[in-house]
């Protein structure tokens, strides 16, 4: 960006940018009606660390991690460094039949940092890839061990898993199901253990073992059927950030164990040290049958997901059929500037106390959100790790919440935009997801905000 720029030139500038956005894109996740006017469209010119610096000039700070992809900060120099050195030696490859140090190097250090007994990693290009991969591994293994009859899949209530047709018939967020619903799969779909939704007195904890005793009945009513279950471990990320108690990802394993069904560990948000622990499984000490990761992997830089499973499965797939082989690819599998990106954001974490740093930011980001609990119209808030959430409500005491028709929420994002902070919200509930580069000024910036938002957006 030109910083000789004066304001009037620079907003001209990101002007016509916006113009020739909406002439030619369709965003994500978007009404595009709602632009230019409802939603206000931020053109981008490059980022800094925990800041997005737009083409007008203005600076924006990144409390969603830019959909929870961004570990360390953009334009982060370790990263983009190591992006550049791969890409003037080996941008990509073919991953059938060929290989790279990357990939390799990659999964070798998967296996050494997740759960013990994820011994092989099959890599796709982004989230919803990878919930496929699970899926469709999941059932393969069943057909190659004769058990074809166990085809139904369990998830979660609220759960969300991706947008793609395998991914979203697991997923069970309303907005993003019900149009798609006759293409979808028809899983069964389990309570959540959503501490938000505990009966009065109830702990999280005791609200989670009565949810595994609903799952529990499910699967016995479903016996030798169910192929595998598929949860967002403690986090339900796109459902509302609503968080649950780790005991009950103990006793998901001890069913899945109990009925000989396999167990999908959705860690592509909450994975990478966000929840407190660098994977989230591990606060209930147990190992899933199959982790998918994505997001965080690459810092937040490129698309990369990665499948793990252990050596079990793998081996039921090796034979002299191809039928039995699992004929599942992606042209940029393995890629190896996404594998050198995973490397260096890895290495990061080899190499300093991310953990603890996250620990003392967390500290730091409850003290600064124990107010709003005092807000009339915040029915909660509620953290684990470096993800914190407040859940604004038409009535506290009975958590009624807002009509939908009033966009609450999106009342609060425009308060925030404009006073540079980008406080994404979820239907109604704002949440914190910062970068770990954060620091403490950038903190009660957000809390500043925030407040200010929440009276905007309640008034």
């Amino acid at each position: 960006m030109d910083t000789t720029k004066d304001d009037a030139a620079m907003l001209a500038e990101a002007a016509q940018w916006q113009a020739r956005d909406l002439a030619v894109l369709w965003h994500p996740c978007t009404q595009m009606a709602e632009h230019p006017h409802t939603l206000p469209l931020v053109p981008i010119a490059r980022g800094e660390g925990a800041w997005l610096i737009g083409r007008d000039g203005r600076r924006y700070l990144d409390a969603v991690s830019s959909w929870w992809t961004n570990l360390f900060g953009h334009a982060n120099p370790r990263i983009a460094e190591a992006i550049a050195e791969q890409a003037r030696t080996l941008e990509h490859v073919i991953l059938a039949g060929f290989s790279h140090a990357p990939a390799v190097q990659l999964a070798e250090e998967l296996v050494r940092i997740t759960p013990p007994g994820l011994t092989r990693v099959f890599f796709a290009d982004n989230g919803s890839a990878g919930v496929e991969v699970a899926l469709k591994m999941a059932f393969h293994h069943f057909v190659n061990r004769g058990q074809p009859q166990r085809r139904k899949f369990v998830a979660l209530g609220n759960g969300y898993h991706g947008e793609t047709i395998g991914a979203l018939s697991v997923t069970d967020v309303p907005l993003y199901r019900r149009v798609y619903a006759p293409l979808l799969l028809q899983p069964l779909f389990a309570p959540s253990p959503d501490a938000y939704e505990a009966e009065p007195g109830e702990s999280p904890e005791a609200c989670a073992l009565r949810r595994a005793e609903e799952l529990e009945a499910l699967f016995a009513a479903n016996p030798g059927e169910i192929c595998a279950l598929i949860l967002e471990p403690l986090v339900q990320c796109a459902g509302g950030m609503r968080m649950y108690h780790p005991v009950y990802l103990r006793r998901a394993r001890e069913i899945c164990d109990a009925h000989g069904t396999l167990l999908i560990a959705d860690e592509i948000a909450v994975g990478f040290g966000r929840t407190g622990t660098l994977f989230a499984c591990e606060q209930a000490g147990i190992a899933p049958d199959f982790m998918c990761l994505s997001k965080g992997l690459t810092g937040g830089f490129l698309p990369l997901a990665a499948v793990l499973t252990h050596e079990r499965i793998y081996e039921s797939f090796l034979d002299d059929s191809r039928e039995r082989a699992f004929l599942h690819s992606h042209s940029y599998t393995g890629n190896p500037l996404a594998c050198a990106a995973a490397l260096a954001t890895l290495a990061i974490f080899r190499e300093q106390d991310v953990l603890g740093r996250n620990r003392l930011l967390a500290a730091r980001m409850a003290e600064l959100a124990a107010p709003f609990a005092d807000h009339p119209q915040v029915a909660d808030v509620r953290q684990t790790g470096m993800i914190l959430a407040i859940e604004l409500a038409a009535d506290k005491a009975s958590k009624t919440p807002f009509p939908a028709a009033d966009r609450r929420g999106l009342r609060a994002y425009r308060h925030a935009i404009e006073r540079g902070v980008v406080l994404r919200p979820l239907g109604d509930v704002l949440y914190w997801f910062p970068p770990y580069c954060v620091g403490e000024e950038e903190l009660t910036l957000l809390a500043d905000v925030t407040a200010t938002a929440i009276a905007a957006a309640t008034a």
